[in-house]
């Protein structure tokens, strides 16, 4: 497993934690999705072997936010 911290702007609600959470969350090889709203991050635990980072970050791009 490998973990990851994405820095993600345009995050400013409970809305946004679930549609990130979710989305990213629903992809295979995705352990864990924690948002932290105020910090404006995103902890990913994930299997490299099954999903790559950037699928990640354009699952995040496609809810509408922007991973710095």
């Amino acid at each position: 497993m490998e973990k990851v911290t994405l820095k993600v702007k345009g995050m400013s609600c409970g809305h946004c934690v679930k549609s990130v959470e979710g989305s990213v969350g629903a992809l295979d090889g995705v352990k864990t999705v924690m948002v932290d709203l105020k910090g404006g991050t995103v902890d990913i635990e994930f299997n490299s072997e099954t999903v790559a980072l950037a699928t990640i970050k354009e699952t995040i791009d496609d809810q509408g936010y922007d991973v710095v």
